[in-house]
């Protein structure tokens, strides 16, 4: 049975495959995790436009990675998101 992990927008609980994965590695550097394998921390999210919209609005990065996240992460969330729709 695949692991469950929560969306740091919705709160929901959802199958990892699910869910598109943020990661910060040890140089505090923020990168989009397609394979879901990248070391590092991290944070998931719902692969769709309200959880997104959530993200943005609550600022959901910045108290999971405890650090400032430029608005560009955001944006290219927002890209890989709305292109897998």
């Amino acid at each position: 049975m695949e692991r469950e992990r929560m969306c740091i927008a919705c709160r929901q609980m959802k199958d990892k495959k699910s869910l598109l994965r943020i990661v910060k590695n040890k140089e505090n550097e923020i990168s989009i995790d397609l394979t879901g394998k990248q070391n590092g921390r991290g944070a998931y999210i719902c692969k769709d436009t309200e959880c997104l919209n959530k993200l943005k609005k609550q600022k959901a990065l910045n108290k999971a990675f405890k650090m400032n996240i430029s608005e560009d992460i955001y944006r290219q969330i927002e890209e890989v998101l709305l292109g897998n729709k």
